[in-house]
């Protein structure tokens, strides 16, 4: 799991086409997608004809066609979460008979903005925090019809369990999915941080027993959602698949280790996140304790708390869980239970650590894909030298460790700079957390294929010494290299690599494998670790970076 930044900038949690037009099947193109003609003028194109209407369950919703597609934005799976509702399950929109107009993006939920003062960062992430609220059990669709029966790509969102939103990324949008990839696009904002995490049942009693988990039980409700009216825009709720990156990785592995999310998921992604060491019921039951005394109020009073700004129980939450919780250790995610802002193993909404512990039984039969990016650690205004970057790795694991780390990620990757490779250290616990994963899912007898995955395409921008930093990889599985050029450059080697990976995921939310035409990608298993390297060169090879990762096994 990545775990969320309680008191520092939250931007430290991050660590950081035009392929002709021949008539047969296009590198990098889905076989079986629809291929639409590209018009010059179809990218500008954008208008609110009366057909972009769909009828869901609760009423009709108005959107809009741009570039040939449709988009549907900010539309209601759940009601308001804010005042009474505050902490308990989300509860069904009010059903309504006027169109309602999905024309803009919902709230966020409330969280710590974006520092614009990191600024090599932010050029290359292209950052867009919107506006927040409580009334934000929105999502998000773009499809290529209102009619058909497409796979559909649930995405969501990281930030830890702490930040982010359904199109703080550039590289979000869907629109790119849906246009090239003939899928039915979902994206999803729901409670996070103090509002989605905090047990309140010695509080407010028995209605808040999912309190601590209720960040995941809003993603279940908004796949529950997604199921129930899919259909009505082209998607077929039958072939569903969840992704997410960083924090959304962890979304994905603990929905696919919840009960309830039996029979709503049908293939999983898991990108730079997932299988994380959550606290227990008592352990969180504690935290939430201290926070209440941090807040100074009656020991049952719920109602003080629902009135309560968010920035005080934020700023209260944090101090808890500063004081439970102490320094974080180096080298990638962390492997121990920090209170705070993720889920709980609480036994009623979530029984398993899933990935972490076991791999659960309910989601045996999902097909994953599973990877990370090779420079996960990129901090821009990090720019050592070989001496300073030996200094810091011997302070952190001793000067043997250090000295060998050095000499065997020089070896692999002669051509990266000293910077680029400093990047890459956090990179190789990702790697290793992915190979516990694939372990635990091999485990299971009969169980659904793992795929596994390296992006390391190397970013030319800003003198191309940022590398693959973490979450550089949407920008492609999303098609949006165009989208995201402050960070990809929109070369052709970028847009060609885009449409690949971008079919890859396609494809395995089609039929569960991401193999395309002259890009076979085979399962992987804990003995080879068979890995697809996204990079210019797109190609399987058994454990890279297997040498230097295990030294941090040591």
């Amino acid at each position: 799991m990545t775990d969320p930044v309680m008191l520092l900038d939250r931007r430290r949690l991050l660590l950081a086409s035009s392929l002709g037009g021949a008539a047969a099947l296009l590198p990098g193109e889905a076989p079986g997608a629809t291929r639409q003609a590209a018009r010059p003028s179809e990218a500008a194109s954008c208008s609110t004809p009366r057909s972009a209407v769909a009828k869901t369950r609760y009423g009709p919703v108005r959107g809009y066609v741009t570039g040939g597609i449709l988009a549907f934005k900010g539309i209601p799976y759940g009601d308001d979460t804010g005042g009474a509702n505050r902490w308990l399950p989300a509860k069904p929109p009010s059903p309504w008979t006027d169109e309602y107009p999905a024309l803009v993006y919902g709230a966020n939920s409330p969280q710590t903005l974006h520092s614009f003062r990191a600024i090599e960062h932010s050029f290359l992430q292209q950052w867009d925090d919107g506006f927040q609220g409580e009334d934000m059990l929105k999502l998000n669709i773009w499809t290529p019809s209102l009619s058909g029966n497409r796979a559909v790509m649930v995405y969501f969102h990281g930030g830890g369990f702490s930040f982010g939103s359904s199109y703080e990324l550039a590289s979000h949008d869907g629109a790119q999915m849906a246009r090239r990839h003939d899928v039915v696009q979902v994206s999803v904002n729901h409670r996070l941080n103090v509002l989605g995490f905090l047990d309140l049942v010695e509080v407010g009693g028995a209605a808040y027993e999912e309190s601590v988990n209720v960040s995941m039980t809003d993603c279940i409700a908004a796949l529950r959602w997604v199921q129930e009216n899919i259909a009505a825009f082209g998607g077929n709720p039958d072939r569903i698949m969840i992704y997410g990156q960083s924090g959304g990785g962890s979304k994905v592995t603990t929905l696919m280790g919840m009960p309830s999310g039996k029979g709503l998921i049908h293939r999983a992604a898991a990108q730079s996140g997932g299988g994380g060491n959550i606290p227990t019921a008592e352990q969180s039951r504690e935290f939430s304790r201290r926070v209440v005394k941090e807040l100074g109020i009656g020991a049952r009073d719920i109602g003080a708390l629902q009135k309560m700004d968010w920035a005080t129980l934020f700023a209260a939450g944090n101090r808890a869980a500063e004081a439970i919780n102490g320094p974080r250790a180096p080298g990638g995610p962390s492997t121990t239970p920090r209170v705070g802002w993720n889920p709980t193993l609480d036994g009623r909404v979530i029984t398993v650590r899933s990935f972490f512990d076991t791999a659960p039984d309910v989601s045996r039969d999902v097909p994953m894909l599973i990877g990370n990016t090779s420079e996960e650690g990129m901090r821009f205004s990090q720019n050592p030298t070989e001496a300073e970057w030996r200094s810091t790795l011997a302070e952190q694991y001793g000067a043997q460790k250090a000295a060998a780390l050095v000499a065997a990620m020089k070896r692999a990757h002669p051509e990266k700079a000293i910077r680029t490779l400093s990047y890459g250290v956090d990179s190789l616990g990702y790697r290793n957390r992915v190979q516990n994963m694939v372990a635990l899912r091999h485990a299971q007898n009969g169980s659904a294929p793992v795929y596994q995955y390296l992006f390391q395409w190397q970013s030319p921008q800003l003198d191309g010494v940022a590398g693959a930093w973490h979450t550089a990889d949407l920008a492609f599985c999303f098609d949006n290299s165009a989208r995201c050029e402050q960070g990809t450059g929109n070369t052709p080697e970028a847009q060609k690599l885009a449409r690949t990976m971008a079919t890859a995921w396609a494809n395995f939310a089609r039929t569960g494998n991401p193999s395309q035409p002259g890009l076979s990608w085979t399962a992987t298993d804990p003995q080879r670790c068979q890995t697809m390297i996204f990079d210019n060169d797109c190609r399987m090879i058994d454990d890279p970076e297997g040498e230097a990762r295990r030294i941090l096994l040591d």
